[in-house]
């Protein structure tokens, strides 16, 4: 459903489909390639953008190629979990360029990060000097990724 509750068709689907997996084509492209006329695809495209149910675009980038093949993720374990800990961790957290995705989690730990360094050694470099820094940080668990099999879109 979107913001005006109107629900998605296998048109709105179909867009979501090319746009989350090229970004931006040309309309032309993008009606041809759902099979719908232009101006129609023009509208449902708008109409998305304008209900937040396409929220942006961006340039996917190779982590290979800029030297961030290396991901470990990491279970973080806090000493406070009130709301004024919570907000002063996540604050920090965004602020290390390594850490590419964090999740507060209902489990046995308190966040999840997915966090990217050209290898081993600095990825030990960021846990000791910036993630066990974090406020309230208890302790941490990490995990390597040996290969990614699925990451992106949805």
């Amino acid at each position: 459903m979107t913001r005006s509750n109107q629900p998605l068709d296998s048109f709105d689907h179909a867009i979501l489909d090319v746009v989350s997996a090229e970004g931006r084509i040309p309309v032309t492209d993008l009606a041809r390639r759902i099979g719908l006329s232009k101006s129609p695809t023009q509208a449902r495209l708008k109409r998305l953008e304008a209900e937040g149910v396409i929220t942006g675009y961006q340039a996917m980038l190779d982590p290979i190629r800029l030297g961030r093949a290396h991901v470990a993720f990491v279970e973080v374990r806090l000493t406070d979990t009130r709301e004024k800990a919570l907000a002063e961790f996540k604050r920090v957290v965004r602020t290390i360029p390594e850490v590419e995705q964090c999740h507060l989690i209902a489990g046995n730990f308190d966040y999840l990060l997915k966090v990217r360094t050209s290898d081993i050694v600095s990825y030990r470099q960021v846990l000791a000097e910036k993630l066990s820094a974090l406020p309230h940080v208890a302790s941490t668990s990490t995990y390597v990724a040996m290969e990614a099999v699925k990451e992106g879109q949805f």
